[in-house]
């Protein structure tokens, strides 16, 4: 059927195929925009991101590049960013090691890892750590695992181990010292533990 005020041979409901959207090194190669104008949009990009979260020079700058920007660009507004002290990834670092180890429990294994996935230094990485030693990460582990034991009372006793000492795990804690702090909330708990092997 051919509607009226339509090209014979035309198809109906075809879409226009847009030409894919230029990034802002592009934009700024061909001359559409000054150099000043993509400073000012990454500034607006990086504020943006920033008020949203706290993050690391390095995932702002692979923020900022999936945006389109150039380094020429990024690089030195975020040199910028750093000596007003809008980005500090010492200060990030610390706070993720407080809120991470305090409010979650892990362990530092756990959270150097974060760390290094967010693009942390690693000697940045290592001062922040420094807040937990090991008596913070032991406590840390207590109450985690008496929490753990808590939540599968009525269960197999294997059950309650091997639940509990893979979740401490997974937080970051070695297999030895899991192992130890759930057979300690096993016991406080009331369960049976005389048989259970001790920790290395």
């Amino acid at each position: 059927m051919q509607y009226r005020g339509q090209a014979p041979g035309s198809g109906v409901g075809k879409r226009r195929s847009r030409a894919p959207r230029k990034s802002v090194a592009e934009r700024l190669d061909d001359g559409e925009i000054t150099h000043e104008e993509a400073r000012d949009a990454a500034r607006e990009a990086l504020l943006r991101i920033l008020t949203a979260a706290q993050k690391s020079r390095h995932e702002l700058e692979q923020a900022l590049a999936r945006k389109g920007f150039p380094e020429s660009v990024v690089i030195p507004l975020l040199d910028r960013f750093d000596e007003v002290g809008l980005v500090d990834d010492a200060g990030y670092a610390g706070t993720i090691v407080r809120t991470r180890h305090g409010e979650r429990g892990l362990a530092r294994r756990a959270i150097s890892a974060e760390l290094r996935r967010r693009g942390i230094d690693e000697e940045t990485a290592t001062e922040a750590l420094d807040q937990i030693d090991a008596d913070d990460e032991r406590v840390a582990g207590a109450r985690l695992a008496e929490k753990l034991v808590v939540k599968t009372r009525g269960k197999d006793r294997d059950v309650r181990v091997r639940r509990a000492v893979g979740s401490l795990a997974r937080k970051g804690y070695a297999p030895g010292m899991a192992f130890e702090l759930v057979r300690e909330a096993l016991a406080a708990d009331g369960e049976e533990t005389d048989d259970l092997p001790y920790a290395d």
